[in-house]
């Protein structure tokens, strides 16, 4: 590891090797604390997830047909709620940056704290490319500018709400929060506007194939309901991103429980709002393809182009915008927890004047920039981020199920309903959605698969020979390994 200050202590700890890097290191990674209350907390997650009410979602119809992708929603819905459980007391005993990182390396080890931040970092790499391609198919849906190609969108996008998070992080987080409550005023908008359209023959409007197990509520059979999980997820994706701004956030052991949680409350609303309105007003096979579907869905129960259709058109931006937003907020903090403790490079680390991440900001979002011009396929990137998001909410649920029955004693302000049974299902479930992803997308799994290989091995040959043990994340994991060695 390239030192900024010289080491003054060097230690071999399970399968790692540490250096004390100084407090010249750390006084150069730091973020501006007290900056989000839980309100601002629940905001940010939020945030985080409604643009998944807004697009993507509806690829699940077809997959699974509207009764697939129901059944694919509330199985995907009990897991994100029973994990938002377990992660909001983990948040509250070990609040630090790293959050799902942090939990799983105090668990599981160093390797297993690696495997889950990567994960979460492919995750939210990935999803705001995904955002910018249905960003650009509403602006095209507009016909704003006359575009017709939607990669200086990409561009705009990506340099617009990188620059703000540059700014400062107080700025930034307030700036989300107004954008989430147009975004929310828009869903009220469209759900007032097809509440008089709904028609229940409409949500089954697609004719059975001869998929076992096929019928007009399943028209893809049985296999059709795991294929919609990874659009069910979408619904929720990211909300375990509350804990990442545990470091700027006032009191994170009484703020992070509340926020995370009223943000899973809020999305349960919206997501199934959405999702009974949008295919029962319009029919669930006109929504199958679309990239824009509630303004779409308005102009097919209205019969053509509404004023409307228009308003939530423009104003459904908003929540693609509030999603793209915060989750360059989340990638940079994850990014920026793996560096500070050496799993990354720890240039990727330092903060400037406004106690930003700015290289955490810029290198992934020039990344999801080219993979969004690149790529241009909103289904796949959704799919590649889904694998990511999956796989570290596995080994997340792990972590809490190993945390419970290692450290009982653990301080915990918060403590999950039901315990490990409750995180012990939201694990089976992310199991399932784990494999959900190469059945939709066996290329676009694999790719995330690699990826995450090529960063294991990263981890396995040169980084974990490089650790910082004065990273807060590994501090907590030293010490208490410390002491129960000395117990």
């Amino acid at each position: 590891m390239a030192r900024e200050h010289g080491p003054n202590a060097d230690g071999h700890v399970q399968g790692a090797d540490y250096v004390r890097a100084g407090t010249d290191y750390l006084q150069r990674r730091t973020l501006r604390r007290g900056a989000a209350g839980w309100l601002l907390l629940a905001g940010l997650g939020v945030s985080y997830v409604i643009s998944g009410d807004f697009a993507g979602w509806n690829y699940g119809i077809a997959e699974g047909g509207w009764g697939g992708l129901l059944i694919a929603t509330v199985l995907m819905g009990t897991m994100y709620l029973f994990m938002v459980l377990g992660l909001a007391e983990m948040a509250s005993a070990l609040p630090a940056t790293g959050a799902g990182y942090g939990f799983a390396r105090r668990a599981l080890g160093p390797l297993g704290g690696f495997a889950t931040g990567t994960a979460i970092l492919i995750e939210y790499a990935i999803a705001p490319a995904a955002i910018a391609v249905f960003i650009g198919g509403y602006v095209e849906a507009l016909g704003l500018f006359g575009i017709t190609n939607a990669w200086p969108v990409y561009l705009a996008c990506y340099a617009l709400f990188v620059g703000i998070h540059l700014w400062g992080v107080g700025e930034a987080l307030r700036v989300m929060f107004a954008i989430t409550a147009v975004a929310v005023v828009a869903l009220v908008v469209f759900a007032v506007g097809m509440i008089p359209k709904f028609d229940p023959g409409n949500l089954v409007d697609i004719a059975p194939t001869g998929a076992a197990g096929a019928s007009a509520f399943l028209p893809y059979g049985y296999a059709g309901i795991l294929g919609a999980f990874v659009f069910g997820i979408w619904f929720f994706l990211a909300i375990e991103g509350v804990p990442l701004a545990a470091e700027e956030a006032r009191d994170p052991k009484r703020d992070m429980p509340r926020g995370i949680i009223a943000g899973m409350a809020v999305l349960l609303v919206t997501g199934f709002a959405m999702l009974l309105l949008a295919p029962g007003g319009a029919g669930a096979s006109a929504l199958a393809d679309s990239d824009n579907p509630l303004p779409h869905a308005l102009r097919e129960a209205y019969g053509g182009s509404t004023l409307l259709a228009d308003v939530v058109n423009y104003v459904g931006l908003a929540g693609l915008v509030a999603s793209f937003f915060s989750i360059i907020y989340a990638y940079s903090r994850q990014l920026f927890a793996l560096s500070r403790a050496g799993y990354l490079p720890t240039w990727l680390s330092v903060t400037g004047r406004r106690k930003t991440p700015y290289m955490a900001l810029i290198v992934p979002g020039t990344i999801g920039f080219l993979l969004a011009a690149g790529v241009g396929d909103g289904d796949r990137l959704i799919n590649i981020a889904v694998f990511g998001a999956t796989a570290s909410y596995a080994l997340m649920m792990v972590a809490h199920i190993v945390l419970r029955r290692r450290e009982p004693g653990l301080e915990r302000p918060y403590r999950t309903p039901g315990g490990t049974v409750t995180t012990g299902i939201a694990l089976v479930l992310a199991l399932c959605a784990v494999v959900a992803t190469f059945l939709v997308d066996v290329v676009g799994a694999a790719v995330a698969a690699a990826i995450f290989a090529v960063f294991l091995a990263y981890f396995w040959f040169y980084s974990r020979h490089r650790l910082v043990a004065d990273a807060p994340e590994e501090e907590f994991a030293l010490v208490e390994k410390a002491e129960s060695e000395l117990n």
